[in-house]
């Protein structure tokens, strides 16, 4: 059976919301019901989050399709606790459902993923976003993370970067486990804490470090304090190529030719291929 394509800001979900209010045993509030492509949110009677997922079968094999759960076997993340959970299969399409409850967030988002402005974040913020990113790094899983929905394999990272560098081929040495999803709109502020660990996993080192770099280049100063604090990731060998397969994100065949990071992508991506041709 073919998996159709859905959007959940347009699809009805009435009959999924109260699903879960009876597995969870809770109440939706339905004035917060926050609705995207692949995934919806809520606030509970209980002053707690529910977040609501619909991921293809074929996509489970990878990662199981538990992140929040599994994520909280991971210690030393400002992260929400996880409390509660169900899964079932779709009755009519080769789909699973799943829910999570987790604890509220401490704070709002910082922004949409990709900011256009400097979040003025404080140095206490900073700490705690270099002390989750090192106890994440130090500790291992048998997932294998995905980005936008790709496993993240060898095969991914060379084939990115050669859509805009043809040629370019170099292994990555060293995998660590990381959120991949790691962008402004998955932490919070002004008390750091980041969400959405549905695609967490094994990656590439500096995979985080180079994705919040990527989704900040609108605003140079921002991605120069990124550059500062996770110097150690992003100046590694692997860190490197990481921040050659974010800026091939960027300046790939589908690039926004109004995209404000376009030119600060070309310029370190063509400075990173030739550090890392004569290292």
């Amino acid at each position: 059976m073919t998996l159709r394509s859905v959007d959940l800001r347009m699809e009805p979900v009435e009959a999924v919301l109260n699903r879960v209010e009876r597995f969870l045993g809770v109440n939706l509030d339905q004035e917060t019901v926050v609705r995207k492509r692949r995934s919806l949110g809520s606030h509970t009677d209980r002053a707690t989050w529910v977040r609501i997922e619909r991921r293809g079968l074929d996509r489970i094999g990878v990662q199981g399709g538990d992140g929040t759960a599994s994520a909280e076997a991971l210690f030393g993340i400002a992260k929400p606790a996880w409390l509660a959970g169900v899964a079932w299969r779709d009755e009519t399409e080769p789909v699973m459902w799943r829910a999570d409850e987790t604890e509220l967030l401490p704070g709002a988002p910082v922004g949409s993923a990709v900011v256009a402005e400097d979040p003025q974040l404080s140095e206490e913020w900073w700490a705690a976003l270099n002390a989750s990113l090192d106890a994440l790094a130090a500790q291992h899983t048998n997932r294998i993370a995905t980005a936008d929905i790709e496993t993240l394999t060898q095969e991914l990272v060379t084939g990115t970067i050669q859509s805009v560098f043809p040629g370019f081929d170099m292994p990555v040495v060293e995998w660590r486990p990381a959120h991949a999803d790691f962008n402004w709109a998955n932490m919070t502020a002004p008390v750091f804490c980041v969400f959405d660990w549905e695609d967490w996993g094994m990656a590439p080192c500096g995979l985080d470090a180079a994705s919040l770099w990527g989704a900040s280049l609108a605003v140079p100063a921002l991605a120069d304090r990124i550059r500062s604090e996770r110097r150690d990731d992003l100046e590694s060998r692997d860190g490197k190529l990481m921040t050659l397969f974010v800026a091939a994100k960027i300046l790939g065949p589908y690039a926004d030719p109004d995209d404000p990071r376009l030119g600060a992508a070309r310029e370190t991506a063509e400075r990173v291929v030739k550090e890392l041709q004569t290292s």
